[in-house]
């Protein structure tokens, strides 16, 4: 049976059609910019975002690494706000047990007291005044002696002064000054923790870390670990953060707490973001303490067969210049085409809030075209033969 004859008419119109959609390749849908377009934006000097293309090379890779290391991050570290202070001072809204012992002549026992016979009683007799809170301007008030600045002495400091004041009222006194319940001396722990509160400081010292744990440790959900937790310090006017999974005990960073520190635990999940072609655009989570770029595309199911350019596969990321301590746009490109490229992204470290950006293959916009025009046109084509 012989084939039909297109109509001539009807193949002139398919030939306008084809030639329409190729002058339109351009905008066909695309899930983002080819290589080419990269390339072209990053050398573009009118772009609004000023970024540059390092080649993924094991140069670059070393450089990265060793600036990890050595800390280069924005804004303070928490050992820059090591500050030495004691923790034995008494201080406003402290709670004090004050008692007096008298020998002889004494303001509290009723005059000179006497031995049987009439001799005299060297015995000493107390007073135990009823617990006293230190007012905001650090004073108490004791009889015969009225307001006694106590703020910013220490235990004995404040024996000392009671006892001078009693001198010349009485014989022989003596003062002993406990801290009851102290306020001043304490730290604030609060946030992701299991027991948040306040937490006295002891003449031990206490670090940051003692404190957490103090406070029953972080708590932490799913698959979420301690470098999913952010510590927040505060002390004074000054904020450090760090992640939790960073600290070490006795570093400079396990700071010695002082009175006032304030600790907060924000649960600050760790993610990239994966666009381009992949079998599914992804937020992913970090899961442990550290994930390499082979890691990370292998998470997503790496670069699609069907699709993605292997040789361009892109990393965003603003990195922190040690310099001037601004934070710059760079994209990193690695071509997985190159076997050595597989060893230097198990060497490359994620951080948070990275994007990996896979594009296309330059062969997927004619792909596209003809898929649409094959979608166009099979209905007239299947039409013409039935009636033919």
């Amino acid at each position: 049976m012989p084939l039909p004859v297109p109509d001539r008419r009807f193949c002139g119109f398919v030939a306008c059609a084809v030639s329409f959609a190729l002058a339109g390749c351009s905008t066909l849908p695309s899930n983002g910019p080819t290589a080419g377009t990269i390339v072209k934006r990053s050398q573009a000097t009118d772009s609004p975002v000023k970024f540059r293309i390092i080649n993924l090379d094991s140069n670059a890779v070393a450089a990265l690494n060793t600036a990890s290391q050595d800390g280069h991050v924005a804004g303070p570290t928490l050992a820059s706000l090591a500050e030495e202070r004691r923790v034995d001072l008494i201080g406003p809204g402290d709670v004090l047990s004050i008692s007096i012992y008298e020998v002889g002549v004494s303001l509290f026992g009723g005059g000179m007291r006497s031995a049987a016979g009439g001799s005299f009683d060297p015995s000493a007799r107390g007073e135990v005044f009823p617990e006293t809170v230190v007012d905001a301007a650090g004073q108490v008030t004791l009889p015969y002696l009225g307001q006694v600045q106590v703020g910013g002495l220490t235990v004995d400091q404040a024996e000392q002064r009671i006892v001078a004041g009693l001198r010349g009222k009485s014989q022989d006194p003596r003062a002993m000054v406990a801290i009851k319940e102290n306020v001043a001396n304490t730290v604030f722990v609060s946030g992701s923790v299991n027991k948040p509160g306040r937490f006295k400081l002891t003449l031990s010292r206490e670090r940051l870390l003692d404190a957490i744990a103090s406070a029953g440790g972080s708590v932490l959900s799913g698959t979420s670990t301690v470098e999913d937790m952010l510590v927040r310090f505060v002390r004074g006017s000054n904020v450090a953060e760090a992640r939790l999974g960073t600290i070490r005990s006795n570093s400079a960073d396990d700071l010695v707490l002082i009175p006032g520190d304030r600790i907060e635990l924000i649960r600050s999940a760790r993610t990239y973001t994966v666009f381009g072609a992949v079998a599914k655009i992804s937020q992913m989570p970090f899961d442990t303490a550290q994930v390499s770029l082979a890691e990370a595309l292998a998470r997503v199911g790496g670069p699609s067969d069907a699709s993605a350019d292997p040789s361009a596969i892109f990393l965003f990321r603003y990195s922190v210049q040690p310099a001037s301590g601004l934070e710059e746009p760079i994209i990193y490109r690695v071509n997985m085409l190159k076997p050595e490229s597989y060893f230097l992204a198990q060497r490359f470290v994620m951080k948070d809030k990275d994007v990996i950006y896979i594009a296309n293959a330059r062969a997927n916009q004619p792909a596209k075209l003809f898929g649409i025009i094959n979608q166009l046109f099979a209905p007239f084509i299947t039409a013409r033969q039935i009636t033919n």
